[in-house]
């Protein structure tokens, strides 16, 4: 499955569009992850365990929305967008959803 953000692929012309498809995934991070994004908010520096929170829920919106497409026939996805937002009352979830248009090449 070719994934892509623009709204071609270069060198491949759209046969078919089969539609809009989207991927959703919400995610917690724990308590833990809380304090020790805080210290490092506080001297300074790079919160590596939220960054692999971000990175997953990334990977997993973008699979629902491939397997998504598969099931419409399409063996790529042009104009991705991706969002993330936090949620809950704290904003101690993250959000990450996308959306682009299942097509055949």
């Amino acid at each position: 499955m070719i994934l892509s953000t623009t709204p071609t692929i270069e060198g491949s012309p759209i046969k078919e569009y089969k539609g809009i498809v989207t991927g959703e995934t919400i995610i917690g991070a724990n308590a833990i992850k809380d304090f020790m994004a805080g210290i490092r908010d506080f001297i300074g520096g790079r919160s590596g365990a939220y960054e692999k929170v971000l990175r997953e829920a990334k990977a997993t919106a973008l699979k629902e929305m491939e397997e998504r497409a598969k099931e419409m026939g399409a063996n790529a996805i042009v104009g991705i967008d991706l969002d993330y937002e936090t949620i809950g009352s704290s904003g101690s979830m993250l959000m990450v959803t996308c959306s682009g248009t299942a097509v055949v090449v």
